[in-house]
């Protein structure tokens, strides 16, 4: 490949580059050519790239999330949630619509070493009513999460949200 000027051109400031066909020709190249065509081939690359990590994240993160149904959220420091998943980028998670479990523990410690063998009981706890007032929605971060689950519509879970609501 070899760079000189076009001196048959009226404009002797712009620069060729001659390349050798297959053919034994010669085709003419600007160079402002050349820097289009790899400028244009960096941008494609670099969109096919962009889409595809757009895609595997989306596919990855939220793909079996029900929609019409609650999520069970597990998070590492013991604690679960109840409520409505959905992906807000990719380090964070919104739930809503929040219920957790509450154990009702016994306020006389008598009656409890009388009766050990007796379960505590367990309640469904709205999100809002604390004493802090949070807001019916929680952002969580991803790597808090262990794992989440779908909750079936007949579950004691499922049951007890709606008539919570009712």
């Amino acid at each position: 490949m070899e760079l000189r000027r076009n001196s048959n051109n009226l404009d002797n400031t712009k620069a060729t580059t001659h390349v050798r066909s297959s053919n034994g020709g010669r085709v003419r190249r600007s160079f402002l050519e050349n820097t289009l065509i790899v400028v244009l081939i960096v941008a494609a690359i670099s969109l096919i790239t962009y889409l595809g990590v757009r895609l595997a994240g989306s596919l990855s993160n939220n793909v079996q999330v029900n929609s019409k149904q609650y999520q069970a959220v597990f998070l590492a420091n013991g604690q679960v949630y109840f409520g409505k998943l959905k992906q807000v980028n990719n380090n964070y998670l919104r739930l809503s619509d929040i219920y957790y479990l509450q154990v009702q523990q016994s306020v006389q410690p008598d009656a409890a070493k009388n009766d050990q063998s007796k379960q505590p009981q367990v309640s469904l706890a709205k999100l809002g009513n604390e004493l802090h007032g949070p807001e019916d929605a929680m952002y969580i971060s991803r790597d808090q999460v262990l794992f989440w689950e779908n909750l079936k519509e007949d579950g004691k879970v499922t049951k007890a949200i709606r008539d919570y609501t009712k």
